[in-house]
C-alpha cells in the first residue's frame, strides 16, 4: 500500500449549519481515500450575530474543539484528525480574531473574504460589480497581512458571486498586485476543489491565477471544503495535476501551524481510489 501523505485540510462540522455528518464519518472517508489525516475547520463563530445562519455560534466553540478532540481520539492510530478553523477576514474583527485563535491549538487557520454574506453586501457592494471584484483582491491582500492566517481559502470566490461580469483578464492587474502582496508575507493560498460545483465550473483559484501564485513562489495547500462526508479529498487527483501544469512541483498542509511540503508525484501516487479522487 503506498504511503499516507496528504491531508484533507478543508472540512466542516454540522455545528456550521450548512453541512452534513459528523467528524468520524469525514475520516473514514479519508481513510479509504489514502489521506494520512483530516484536518477540521469548521467557520469560526463572529461577534454579534455576524452571518449567523453559516457558522457556529460563540457559546459552541468550546463544542466544537472537543467535538475534534474527540474524533482526534477515536481514530487514533489510522487518521491523523487535527483541529484547525476557517476564520473571515472582515475589517473591523482583527482584534477579536486574535483573541480567539489564542483560545485553542489550531494546527490550520483558513482565512476566508466571503462576498456572499449580508455583512460584506453591506459594506462593500455596490452597482459597478466590476469594481466589487477589485475591492475583493485588495480585501484577501489585507488578510494575508494580518498575519493571521495560514492560508487564503478559496482565493477567486468573488467570481461565483459576480459571474455576469467576470472577465479575468480585465482583473488580472489586480489579481497581480494582490498576489505581489501575498507573497511578500509569506502567506499560502488554497486550491480548493469544491469550485467546479459552482456557478463557473472551475476550481478556486482559476488557472492563469495558479500560473500567477507559482511565478510568485506562494505555498499552495489542497482542500475540498467538505461539507458531506463524501466530498473529503474530492477532485484531488485533478487538483494535483492541475498544480503540475500551473508549474507547482510542491502541495503544502500544516500542522502546529507550521508548513509541511510535499512533491505533487508522491502526492498523486498515495492516493486509492484514484476515480473518487477526480472529477
Amino acid at each position: 500500500m503506498p504511503q499516507r501523505i496528504l491531508f484533507e485540510s478543508h472540512s466542516h462540522t454540522p455545528l456550521c449549519n450548512h453541512a452534513e455528518g459528523d467528524p468520524t464519518e469525514y475520516a473514514a472517508v479519508a481513510l479509504a481515500r489514502g489521506l494520512r489525516g483530516l484536518i477540521i475547520t469548521c467557520h469560526n463563530p463572529m461577534p454579534n450575530g455576524f452571518s449567523h445562519h453559516v457558522r457556529m455560534r460563540e457559546d459552541q466553540f468550546d463544542e466544537y474543539v472537543d467535538l475534534v478532540a474527540d474524533t482526534r481520539d477515536e481514530w487514533l492510530g489510522r487518521v491523523d484528525v487535527r483541529l484547525g478553523l476557517e476564520a473571515d477576514y472582515f475589517e473591523g474583527c482583527e482584534a477579536y480574531l486574535e483573541k480567539q485563535l489564542a483560545t485553542a491549538d489550531f494546527h490550520f487557520v483558513l482565512g476566508s473574504v466571503h462576498p456572499q454574506i449580508p455583512e460584506f453586501r453591506a459594506k462593500y457592494w455596490q452597482p459597478d460589480e466590476f469594481e466589487v471584484q477589485r475591492t475583493y483582491f485588495k480585501l484577501l491582500a489585507q488578510s494575508a497581512e494580518t498575519g493571521l492566517f495560514d492560508s487564503l481559502a478559496h482565493p477567486d470566490l468573488i467570481k461565483n458571486v459576480t459571474s455576469k461580469v467576470w472577465r479575468p483578464v480585465a482583473i488580472m492587474d489586480e489579481i497581480r498586485y494582490a498576489l505581489d502582496r501575498i507573497a511578500a508575507t509569506g502567506v499560502a493560498m488554497e486550491l480548493n476543489t469544491s469550485g467546479i460545483n459552482k456557478t463557473i465550473a472551475e476550481m478556486n483559484p482559476f488557472p492563469a491565477m495558479l500560473k500567477e501564485m507559482c511565478q510568485r513562489s506562494i505555498p499552495v495547500t489542497l482542500g475540498s471544503d467538505a461539507h458531506e462526508p463524501d466530498r473529503v479529498a474530492d477532485g484531488y487527483g485533478t487538483a494535483l495535476q492541475l498544480l503540475l501544469e500551473c508549474g507547482f512541483t510542491h502541495v503544502n498542509f500544516f500542522l502546529e501551524r507550521k508548513r509541511q511540503e510535499v512533491q505533487i508525484h508522491d502526492a498523486i501516487a498515495s492516493l486509492v481510489n484514484r476515480s473518487a479522487t477526480n472529477e
